[in-house]
């Protein structure tokens, strides 16, 4: 006769927790969902609207252009897409198999000179040559400058990567090596076959932070790229935002007519946004399974 209040105490707690936590949850979305939301309609609103209004949940003055001054020359966006794309994927391959491959090393516990390697790896986060050494090396003596490579190899290697993935793969079971090792398998092929398919989480989330890396990359374009062929998409739409701007804040070096028009210099910003992230938020939600997965390994297994 008593269980069934309790039951019925304990469902009614159940849905009113459900119904606290799906509402706080709803609105945390919503807070993070309405700056992108923001930047979406802003890049489809007229530039006096924004300076006139500020901006808001819907344009009241549509206008694309800052969407055609963008692809202006369509021929040099797409070609700065295709380069970021390229670089993205065979940066991230990579840096991951590079990422992956020391990690596995660096936790084995037969490789005797694994601590100092560790801690020569780890020496390379708190201590650089800085930024003169590091240009002379890659133009003066790898000879990178100008080049497809140099925004591969410059950021191919993440200290902070590599340790990262050095801990996931202490959950590796040493059972499934050493029961390798027994039957014949090969260093290679314990660690295509059996390590690999065992740390997927870990590639997923570290790939996703690396990609990202390299998606969003212009500081090395800037520094090394003078050939506009080679010119990735954040780097290219960095230059044109620049232009942009110093023509419209331009009153000597131009002409009085040209430094009248209307340049959509804040939709541009938004419309660049929109255009630099838009591939990255469609690919995350495939990724999402393995990348929460992914971070969450390390506490579970604490």
């Amino acid at each position: 006769m008593t269980s069934k209040p309790v039951k019925i105490r304990v469902t009614r707690d159940r849905k009113a927790f459900n119904i606290i936590a799906y509402t706080f949850i709803i609105l945390v979305t919503i807070v993070c969902l309405l700056p992108f939301w923001l930047v979406i309609v802003g890049s489809f609103t007229a530039e006096s609207e924004i300076f006139s209004r500020g901006y808001s949940l819907w344009p009241n003055e549509f206008s694309l252009e800052a969407y055609q001054l963008a692809f202006k020359r369509p021929d040099e966006v797409f070609q700065a897409y295709g380069i970021t794309v390229s670089i993205t994927v065979l940066g991230t391959f990579l840096s991951l198999l590079m990422t992956t491959m020391c990690g596995y090393a660096l936790q084995r516990e037969d490789f005797k000179s694994r601590n100092f390697f560790t801690m020569f790896i780890f020496f390379t986060m708190l201590f650089n040559g800085g930024l003169v050494p590091w240009y002379l090396l890659i133009t003066n003596y790898l000879h990178l400058k100008d080049t497809y490579w140099v925004m591969i190899l410059t950021t191919l290697i993440n200290v902070y990567y590599i340790i990262l993935m050095k801990n996931f793969m202490k959950t590796v079971p040493k059972e499934l090596i050493e029961a390798a090792k027994i039957d014949g398998a090969g260093e290679f092929y314990i660690f295509f076959r059996i390590v690999i398919p065992l740390v997927k989480p870990a590639l997923a989330s570290i790939g996703m932070f690396i990609a990202l890396g390299y998606w969003n990359e212009w500081r090395t374009g800037m520094l090394f790229l003078q050939d506009k062929r080679l010119f990735p998409l954040q780097y290219y739409l960095y230059r044109l935002l620049n232009s942009v701007e110093f023509l419209k804040n331009s009153t000597m070096l131009v002409s009085a007519e040209i430094s009248s028009l209307s340049f959509p210099s804040e939709s541009l910003k938004l419309a660049m946004t929109v255009i630099a992230t838009g591939p990255i938020v469609c690919l995350y939600p495939f990724l999402q399974k393995y990348f929460v997965k992914g971070i969450t390994i390390g506490a579970v297994k604490g």
